[in-house]
């Protein structure tokens, strides 16, 4: 007995959550990041306002995915995961020499003086961009700039870096 197929917005849910969830897993190696991806997918495609159908929902739904699955990846290499102290000695096999940090105080209070000479704006561009990991359009829309200008803060920021960090290799 063939079942009904169940269609939402356009997109066959059993193909959804058999075929596309499959190649979702195989690409994310988990299938509970498969399912969230899955989700987040949908969610983003029942948000579209279009005025007509969408002509090939299942050929959009696999782009929405692609999309959800960078903008994840580049979420999660913002963070850096933390061990805690019972796996803390598996993962490090001694605690950082006081030499070591240091060495590491001295290089962020350098690269604090660095980010302290740049005009605020600059520095605010930079920050976004660097730290909150903000694209330029983002960036440009929410300071009220136009993209050619982060553009040239964040070029300026990177030159100031690169310029200081060769001082102190020289």
């Amino acid at each position: 007995m063939m079942l009904a197929a169940m269609v939402w917005h356009g997109v066959d849910l059993r193909w959804a959550y058999t075929d596309l969830l499959g190649s979702i897993q195989r690409r994310t190696g988990c299938v509970q990041r498969a399912y969230d991806i899955l989700h987040d997918s949908l969610i983003r495609l029942a948000l579209v306002r279009r005025d007509t159908p969408i002509p090939q929902p299942h050929a959009y739904l696999r782009v929405v995915v692609g999309n959800v699955i960078v903008d994840r990846y580049k979420d999660e290499a913002r963070w850096v995961e933390i061990p805690d102290e019972e796996s803390a000695g598996a993962v490090f096999d001694h605690a950082p020499s006081a030499e070591h940090l240091a060495w590491l105080n001295q290089r962020l209070r350098f690269m604090q003086t660095i980010l302290d000479c740049l005009p605020p704006r600059c520095r605010e561009v930079f920050w976004f961009f660097c730290v909150e990991g903000y694209t330029q359009p983002e960036i440009a829309a929410r300071l009220g700039i136009s993209q050619k200008v982060v553009e040239r803060h964040v070029a300026r920021a990177m030159i100031d870096i690169r310029a200081a960090r060769q001082e102190i290799l020289a």
